[in-house]
């Protein structure tokens, strides 16, 4: 694979249409994503007022070349009541087509590159349910460490679940 054909960029006008859909149907978000929340409002007014990219988190579109195949996001986390123990939680939703062909693996540890180097923070971090073994090993890949289980910490599809929490520090290679 020619990892020149992931990319990163910011969601545009154009891409509203696609993204509400991705968003709204559970197919696209898949069974690790899909929270049975009715869809919320269209992203055309965070792409049109540039709020899509704050400085509480955002939302990017994966590329693999040239054509969209999914998004990237990331919120703030807070370890302590001081900005610089703010760290990103990111997460990646792929369309069915585009999961399994080690994109999203490039398209996560770019995203903790692109943070790292637009952002002070030390940490960046993701999870996922215990039983989703292609992320985990996608996080893996991505250079993200295995930290341990969150017990109980998500609740989908009628139930709690467990998540695995990865995290990447500033100094990791």
């Amino acid at each position: 694979m020619n990892t020149n054909e992931v990319r990163l960029r910011r969601p545009s006008p154009a891409d509203v249409s696609l993204l509400d859909l991705w968003r709204a149907d559970p197919v696209y978000a898949g069974e690790y994503n899909d929270f049975g929340l009715p869809p919320s409002a269209s992203y055309q007014q965070s792409i049109d007022d540039g709020s899509i990219i704050d400085d509480t988190g955002g939302l990017m579109v994966v590329e693999v070349s040239g054509k969209p195949v999914g998004t990237v996001s990331w919120r703030a986390v807070a370890y302590g009541p001081n900005p610089e123990s703010r760290c990103w939680n990111i997460g990646i939703s792929l369309v069915p087509e585009a999961r399994g062909h080690g994109w999203g693996s490039l398209a996560q540890r770019r995203l903790g590159d692109l943070l790292f180097l637009t952002t002070p923070a030390q940490r960046i971090e993701a999870s996922t349910d215990v039983t989703n073994y292609g992320e985990q090993r996608a996080l893996e890949k991505a250079g993200f460490t295995r930290e341990g289980v969150v017990r109980g910490a998500q609740y989908r599809a009628g139930e709690w679940h467990d998540l695995v929490l990865y995290g990447r520090v500033r100094t990791d290679p």
